[in-house]
């Protein structure tokens, strides 16, 4: 049976937003073509008519992943601050959903051995994540000021390498993890100029 533009729009919408969630879950090369259309209850063969090669969809995946942003996990609003945000990504929710959490996090391993083009994916999406977190430090529209940009790199590489870490460890020494977001936290906060909050749920 023939399948209408708007229900092969969804079909792919469907395979990209399961192949997202799940690369994230359990990196590139823990998920199957079989996983992904399953997730999206369709067949496997119907994947290929939406992708030319497994490697494409992985790209478009990757890409779809840092639509993903810095936020509350209830939700941004204009008044969200940096600590809020940072509070945020270091936390136990976070480092416990990394199906829906930050790509860099979860897959910047296997994007560097992965090769160029998708290496060239998460360069995209790594500098879109730079840029916005230098407007939300700079709190205006002008143009970047070069101090700016080094200190959104210099916040963005310690919570992405701290979330790193917490998953790592959180299995065996879970009060280890903790420790590392705790003092993340407070540490990031304290550089931005912002009190940080009491504890991981406070």
């Amino acid at each position: 049976m023939k399948v209408s533009k708007a229900q092969a729009a969804e079909n792919r919408q469907g395979i990209l937003d399961a192949a997202s969630r799940l690369y994230r879950e359990r990196g590139l090369t823990g998920v199957g073509v079989a996983d992904i259309t399953r997730d999206a209850g369709l067949t496997h063969g119907g994947l290929y008519r939406h992708f030319a090669s497994k490697d494409a969809l992985v790209q478009e995946a990757c890409a779809r992943a840092f639509d993903w942003s810095i936020a509350p996990l209830d939700g941004a609003t204009p008044n969200t601050t940096i600590g809020e945000r940072i509070k945020s990504y270091l936390s136990p929710q976070h480092r416990d959903s990394p199906g829906t959490g930050c790509p860099a996090a979860a897959l910047a391993v296997d994007a560097a051995r992965a090769g160029s083009e998708l290496s060239e994916v998460f360069a995209q999406g790594i500098e879109r994540n730079i840029g916005r977190f230098a407007q939300l430090l700079t709190d205006s529209s002008a143009p970047i000021p070069p101090e700016d940009r080094a200190r959104a790199m210099q916040v963005l590489a310690t919570m992405v390498g701290g979330l790193v870490l917490a998953r790592a460890t959180a299995a065996a020494r879970p009060a280890l993890s903790d420790e590392i977001l705790t003092t993340l936290q407070a540490q990031l906060i304290g550089l931005l100029g912002e009190a940080p909050h009491q504890g991981l749920e406070g």
